[in-house]
């Protein structure tokens, strides 16, 4: 029994053995895995609102940029974007950010404009006046003759404004002798606030145009005694083959508004551009 119990015991420590080389051998046999190769990952993709964009494409000597919320403008400074209020229309007027002012797509569509439908009345003043000019002394100084029919008319010639009207003015030019007498006694530069309110007009820019006011409508002449918030009656005589020439060359109409200004034509092709992008998407 002695030996059956020692024949055991050696035929269990050879078969160990044996388990043990093998185990060994197929590790060996495992080739070492080398480390992931680290990739470098992009940076972040910053979006950028499509107003933003449209300010940096048609203002690219001013808007250089946009970054965490802000404008970042060609000294350095910064203007911020989007204040993130919920306003009023009143208030959205009185106290607009950047992103206000784009806040309502122009639609080139709309004749008979709804209530409150007035996009690019909203003027962001703080970027206004860094590319224009912040006083009348220095906005005067931006600005440039331009011959408008039988005029000689003041236009900024920043952001390529005065090349606009000039090209306004051939096309204009053009139209048959029956539209002539729409371009007569026309007025520009003028330092000065909208009237009943605190507001800079774009006229203290030197971004607008007012032709002539025989053939033109106001929202406060033909509603005596109404208030911006209240129901209003459109008009409008100026036709459409003006305000579509002038649209063709980055400007806006006021006889586009709800609170329409039928002779005010006002440079804003950031405005034109992002309402394109907005009706295409």
């Amino acid at each position: 029994m002695r030996l059956i119990a020692i024949s055991y015991i050696t035929l269990f420590l050879s078969l160990s053995i044996c388990a043990c080389s093998q185990t060994t051998g197929e590790q060996q046999a495992i080739p070492q895995q080398k480390e992931a190769a680290i990739v470098p990952q992009p940076a972040a993709t910053i979006e950028v609102p499509v107003g933003a964009q449209a300010l940096m494409d048609n203002y690219p000597d001013f808007v250089k940029g946009y970054e965490n919320n802000h404008l970042l403008l060609a000294d350095g400074s910064t203007i911020l974007y989007d204040d993130l209020k919920e306003k009023s229309f009143i208030e959205r007027m009185d106290k607009p950010d950047v992103e206000d002012m784009l806040s309502q797509p122009y639609d080139t569509s709309v004749w008979s404009p709804t209530r409150n439908y007035d996009p690019g009345r909203v003027r962001n003043e703080e970027l206004l006046k860094y590319m224009y000019g912040k006083n009348e002394a220095e906005a005067r100084k931006g600005l440039v003759r331009v011959k408008w029919f039988k005029q000689q008319i003041l236009f900024s010639g920043a952001n390529g404004a005065a090349d606009s009207l000039v090209a306004v003015a051939k096309e204009l030019a053009e139209l048959p002798a029956s539209f002539q007498k729409y371009f007569d006694n026309s007025s520009t530069f003028y330092w000065r606030t909208v009237r009943g309110s605190n507001r800079l007009s774009a006229h203290s820019f030197g971004i607008a145009i007012d032709i002539c006011t025989k053939f033109s409508d106001y929202w406060r002449w033909k509603n005596p005694g109404k208030g911006e918030e209240d129901s209003l009656k459109y008009t409008n005589r100026i036709p459409k083959e003006i305000i579509q020439i002038f649209e063709k060359h980055g400007f806006i109409s006021g006889a586009r508004w709800y609170h329409f200004d039928t002779m005010h034509f006002e440079f804003r092709p950031d405005l034109l551009q992002a309402s394109r992008h907005q009706t295409n998407n």
